[in-house]
């Protein structure tokens, strides 16, 4: 079961009885059901298999029904994150909340413990709670889920998801591969050749397109990656601590680190501090996030800034919109990124010493 903060009273839920010249008697007839049944997959009801549930729906998609005006939702904006334990999140929900208090709507809070999909009951207690819409972030919500949510008039934003939305799903991210270039540029422009990067899950679209951005500026100066030095792992702060402590011990390590983010590049620091290395005279290092304790970190840490409040709020009011029928002008939006340099990075010690 996901754990679930928040206040708010579920609304009282019709079953929008008709919708143009398809109605829940109509529907009935084409899955083979009751209309009562029809109604109870309509309100996330239980008490439905789950095969005739996924009939139900089918039909319901194929047909294009969605609930009509009597489903009134509740003022409430139901955000979902795989998991809470980082200042990562807190920046996105600071953001959403800005926006939710502007709008008089209560967050609901999801998180699904680790996991990037939702359990097979999620999109019933959506339902249930008949929220004014929802926002996914790194998340990989199903392309049934996210029909379910569709067919019950239950907007999705999605935030930096981990997955493919479906074609037309609204998504909100960074610039994660010009953010990813500059950072390494910068590197290079100090002198660093042996640069390595540490990299989150390829399978995330963020992670491929940091990937993509350090690859692309290695290209474009003419240096080539070395494979040994591109290591992949989780984004926290005790893979990143091992992955370095390897690459300390190649024959020839790296001179500068790019991490996927400040965990990673956290990692880093420890890495550095248990193998009696300074930084930036032995290694730079350079993250991607700009989260709080980067500015006192030892020494302070050069990083991308990914506007993660301000991804929240933009998520927040691309579903507000939504809500009041309106069509997103855009259905994806990159906010811009920037290169904070602080004091973790330097020139090479072969270049200082020349």
């Amino acid at each position: 079961m996901p754990g679930v903060t928040g206040m708010g009273a579920p609304a009282s839920l019709g079953d929008g009885r008709r919708r143009g010249k398809v109605t829940v008697a109509t529907i009935a007839r084409l899955a083979g059901v009751s209309a009562p049944t029809v109604s109870r997959v309509l309100n996330g009801q239980a008490g439905v298999a789950l095969s005739t549930r996924r009939r139900v729906e089918a039909v319901l998609h194929e047909h294009g029904y969605q609930r009509g005006d009597a489903a009134t939702p509740a003022p409430l904006v139901e955000l979902v994150f795989h998991a809470l334990d980082s200042l990562w999140a807190l920046e996105i929900i600071q953001g959403v909340e800005e926006v939710a208090r502007d709008q008089k709507l209560g967050v609901v809070l999801t998180t699904m413990q680790g996991r990037l999909t939702p359990g097979a009951g999620w999109t019933e207690q959506v339902l249930s709670r008949r929220p004014m819409g929802v926002i996914a972030v790194l998340s990989d919500l199903t392309a049934h889920q996210q029909a379910q949510l569709a067919t019950g008039s239950i907007p999705l934003v999605t935030l930096d998801p981990t997955g493919e939305p479906l074609h037309g799903t609204p998504s909100v991210g960074a610039a994660n591969y010009s953010g990813a270039l500059v950072a390494t540029r910068h590197l290079l422009e100090l002198g660093h050749r042996r640069i390595g990067m540490l990299c989150g899950n390829l399978k995330w679209p963020f992670c491929r397109a940091r990937l993509d951005g350090f690859r692309a500026a290695m290209d474009q100066a003419g240096v080539p990656v070395d494979p040994d030095l591109v290591r992949v792992g989780p984004l926290y702060v005790e893979s990143a601590a091992r992955e370095t402590t390897a690459l300390l011990r190649l024959p020839e390590p790296p001179t500068a680190l790019f991490a996927t983010n400040d965990l990673q590049a956290h990692g880093v620091y420890e890495a550095a501090r248990l193998a009696g290395l300074r930084i930036p005279d032995d290694i730079s290092v350079v993250g991607f996030d700009d989260l709080p304790f980067t500015r006192w970190a030892g020494p302070p840490m050069t990083t991308v800034r990914q506007p993660l409040r301000r991804m929240g709020s933009t998520a927040a009011a691309m579903l507000v919109a939504l809500a009041s029928g309106q069509t997103p002008r855009e259905h994806r939006v990159e906010l811009t990124t920037d290169l904070v340099v602080r004091e973790s990075t330097a020139p090479p010690r072969t270049i200082r010493e020349i």
